[in-house]
């Protein structure tokens, strides 16, 4: 990889080569998906945290296991259920009978390293214990504040959320993650490798952590010192604004998000050796920046029945006699179709069309 003399001078030859190994030490164990591996250090080194949405059995748990036994950080894992409390992640007070206090008992999310498996089969309420630690690295538990360890790094499963069991994720929680991750099924060389090696679960456990903590942290520093010329500030703000002006999004990104996006292409660019941010590395992140914030408008899955029909007709019958007519207008329809339709609908989720959506996004932004 060729490596500029400035960006040399950010990074040491022992760092970079550090990061390397643990680059292609995580791509040996998650096959076939180098691109998404490279994201995932983009959010590690961007201090911020990272969603994998997808199928069951595409990996998501096994990329995160891949990175936490190659971070060499202190890691822990919480599988989130449907009867998960709060204080099960950030901890709780207990009442001492020798010292009459309460003394607390920190959680798993006392944690550098934390994987938050299937996030959203939780209920809103634990998934909002997660929100106050991922945006201020702190928990509040009863009155108190407690810091979290440097660094800091969250990698949160998800199932699509038309499965059962699943509560979609806020937009606040959302906007809590720097990227969104999709793995999609592996490739015909890269699948076939999987099923004639060895389990994935023994190579992770004979991984050796190539990264520590001063590593990270130097690293975080070292992003920060990418350069991001005028010029490409001023594009990542028209892609924000066209986010928020396209016909297809719902809530467009905001301005935290384009702090983020900004983050996270400097520590792309220092992955690939550069010092400095090219348009190309915004339209890289730009999908999955977009896919962990916004909120398109859904297509539908699941249309009207002939009973919904029905139903509608007989509304704008009544509709129309409480107007005072003996016959029914398209605008009596038009008028009630929202109220009876809107809770018949069964709303798409495809991240395939969401993606789409952020392609079509960056194409309308010409870049100076």
């Amino acid at each position: 990889m060729a490596v500029s003399l400035s960006t040399a001078a950010m990074l040491t030859d022992g760092l970079r080569a550090s990061l390397d190994r643990a680059q292609t030490q995580v791509n040996s164990l998650v096959l076939g998906k180098p691109q998404e591996v490279r994201l995932a250090f983009v959010a590690l080194l961007a201090g911020g945290h990272v969603l994998i949405e997808d199928l069951p059995g595409l990996g998501k748990t096994t990329l995160a296991h891949a990175l936490a036994a190659t971070l060499g950080l202190d890691f822990q894992r919480v599988q989130f259920t449907s009867d998960l409390l709060p204080a099960d992640v950030v901890g709780v007070s207990v009442f001492d009978p020798q010292s009459r206090q309460f003394q607390f008992h920190a959680g798993p999310v006392f944690a550098q390293v934390l994987l938050a498996d299937e996030i959203n089969r939780a209920p809103p309420r634990t998934q909002s214990a997660l929100l106050e630690a991922m945006a201020e690295y702190q928990v509040t538990v009863d009155g108190a504040t407690h810091v979290l360890p440097e660094p800091f790094f969250v990698i949160a499963t998800q199932n699509p959320v038309d499965l059962s069991g699943t509560y979609p994720l806020p937009d606040s929680q959302l906007d809590r993650f720097l990227l969104r991750l999709s793995l999609g099924y592996p490739g015909e060389e890269a699948e076939r490798d999987l099923l004639a090696g060895t389990d994935r679960r023994d190579l992770i456990a004979r991984a050796t952590p190539q990264l520590n903590v001063q590593d990270v942290l130097a690293a975080r520093q070292a992003v920060q010192d990418v350069h991001a010329s005028e010029a490409l500030i001023a594009y990542v703000q028209a892609l924000l604004a066209r986010s928020r002006r396209h016909p297809g999004v719902r809530v467009g990104l905001s301005p935290r998000a384009g702090l983020a996006l900004l983050r996270a292409a400097r520590a792309y660019a220092l992955l690939l050796g550069r010092a400095h941010v090219l348009p190309e590395d915004v339209q890289a992140l730009f999908p999955q920046a977009l896919l962990a914030r916004s909120r398109r408008h859904p297509g539908v899955r699941v249309g009207l029945s002939p009973r919904a029909g029905l139903a509608l007709l007989r509304a704008a019958r009544a509709y129309a006699l409480l107007l005072g007519r003996a016959h029914v207008l398209p605008e009596d329809v038009q008028a009630l179709f929202p109220a009876v339709a809107a809770h018949r609908l069964v709303a798409e989720v495809d991240a395939g069309k969401d993606a789409a959506l952020a392609k079509a996004i960056l194409h309308a932004v010409p870049v100076d």
